[in-house]
């Protein structure tokens, strides 16, 4: 797994500035106003650090920019940024600006004077974040590991304790990122498996259940999916048991490891990007090992179902019906929806099991949610409003994009079909909602529900304020935020503030 910057919180040392290597830092406010750090570089430097503030180019600046010296007179540092910041920055600003500074370091070391800023631990946190890079198929000096962040601060304790489960956390978007960037060659639905199974390192029970298995059960719908690969169909099973004897979260993950479509064949342009298409799977992994690495007092559950997509003699094929492990028939029009096909099986199976409080799904299911929100939210889904506020609560603490989308019964008109109970697919009209109303059909009654369709923000071709282009590892910070509502409160304030949500 690719591992994030080793981050670390020091006292302020001034005398120390002038032989820090790397990128040095320091936080200037929209008005100008230099703090002992910021002097002392402005000294060393001879006045540059109060000549750039009071430049037009700083002016012009937005807040969480930066503005960067290269090679300042007597310092080692390769270069000073400027981080326009005010005092009282939010946690998203914060985050921006951090990763704004590792933007702009390149692959030196950061040191950043963040002084008593409140935010310093956000700041560090956002740096780390936007130092990702994917090079595991590359090879030289772009396998070099991230240079190390050191944040100068007035209370180092305190700061580190408050990023410690922000470093959880930047562990788990990697690891999903990494897993969504992987090649299908590389990342079988038997890779997948083992690169889970190693969840247990950090106490998480995982189970893998396959083919035989799977049959037994009835997830014949799921299995129909993967029918015309050579890789296997499988369902992993991740459960994290840290709150005691309640009853788990459950989140349920898409696992295309590559999608052709099917028979019902996508284009040749662009379907390399269907490697992407697992993009839900790994979010709940992702999740998964946030919440076991800061040790969450929350019970959860995470399941994937892991399949194939490809075109075979062995293949489904449009006009097929297929039974789900719910017993309901489904009339198969296009095989490239496949991925509610999958999902339906994995969350009746998980609500038949564990008896979940709640379940939130995750796919890169619909390009129609990308004509509607774009590459900036995703698209939200649900049958209950106080579930639903508590995960776009979480988003939006996280500044992760999250947009609610109607539901309705007049939708499910155009899923009827003539020879099953349902069609997969219900036209081009509002496609990303006929998808979510075929999943609902397989949430139990009282069953709090989360669809995320996250197809437009698992993986972008520009990148985004918080990580290159490539997969960006959406979900994981806003779910594992969403966990700690159903923390004890002896997990800490942050679980406090959350509960009853």
């Amino acid at each position: 797994m690719t591992t994030p910057a080793a981050v670390s919180f020091q006292p302020v040392d001034l005398e120390a500035l002038g032989a820090a290597p790397g990128a040095v830092a320091i936080l200037v406010p929209a008005e100008g106003t230099l703090g002992p750090g910021a002097r002392r570089v402005n000294r060393l430097t001879r006045g540059a650090v109060k000549r750039a503030v009071e430049s037009e180019r700083f002016a012009k600046l937005a807040d969480g920019e930066v503005l960067a010296l290269a090679f300042p007179q007597n310092m080692e540092a390769e270069s000073v940024l400027v981080l326009r910041m005010p005092r009282r920055a939010g946690r998203d600003l914060a985050l921006r600006g951090g990763a704004a500074l590792a933007a702009a370091r390149g692959r030196h070391p950061l040191l950043v004077l963040a002084g008593g800023h409140r935010a310093a631990a956000e700041i560090a946190h956002g740096a780390a974040l936007r130092g990702y890079g994917f090079s595991d198929h590359k090879t030289g000096d772009d396998r070099e590991p991230a240079a190390p962040i050191t944040a100068m601060v007035s209370d180092a304790d305190a700061a580190a304790a408050a990023h410690a489960p922000m470093a959880a956390a930047a562990e788990g978007v990697f690891l999903a990122r990494d897993l969504v960037n992987e090649p299908a060659n590389v990342l079988t639905t038997t890779e997948f498996a083992r690169r889970l199974e190693s969840l247990r390192d950090l106490g998480v029970e995982v189970e893998v259940l396959e083919e035989a298995e799977l049959e037994e059960l009835g997830m014949r719908t799921l299995l129909a999916v993967g029918q015309g690969s050579e890789s296997p169909s499988k369902v992993v099973v991740m459960h994290w048991k840290g709150g005691g004897t309640e009853k788990p979260l459950a989140l349920v993950g898409k696992g295309v490891v590559f999608d052709t479509g099917g028979i019902s064949m996508k284009p040749a342009a662009g379907m390399e990007d269907m490697t992407m298409d697992m993009g839900g799977a790994g979010t709940v992994a992702g999740a998964m090992h946030a919440i076991a690495r800061r040790g969450a007092k929350a019970n959860v559950v995470g399941l994937v179902g892991l399949v194939e997509n490809m075109p075979d003699g062995r293949a489904q094929r449009p006009g097929d019906v297929v039974r789900s492990m719910k017993g309901d028939t489904v009339e198969v029009i296009n095989t490239d929806a496949e991925g509610r096909l999958v999902l339906c099986d994995v969350m009746w199976y998980a609500q038949e099991r564990f008896e979940p409080v709640g379940m939130v799904d995750l796919a890169t299911l619909t390009g129609a949610i990308i004509i509607g929100l774009g590459h900036e939210n995703a698209g939200v889904f649900s049958n209950d409003d106080a579930f639903c506020d508590r995960f776009l609560r979480a988003a939006r603490q996280e500044g992760e994009g999250a947009w609610r989308m109607p539901l309705g019964r007049a939708y499910d008109e155009q899923l009827k079909s003539r020879v099953a109970d349902m069609k997969n697919v219900g036209g081009r009209p509002a496609g990303s909602i006929t998808a979510a109303q075929f999943l609902q059909r397989f949430v139990r009654d009282g069953m709090p529900w989360i669809h995320l369709d996250i197809a437009g923000v698992a993986s972008v071709s520009k990148g985004t304020p918080l990580s290159p282009a490539g997969a960006t590892g959406w979900g994981v910070r806003a779910l594992d935020r969403m966990v700690r509502g159903y923390e004890a409160p002896e997990a800490g304030d942050a679980a406090g503030a959350d509960a009853g949500v």
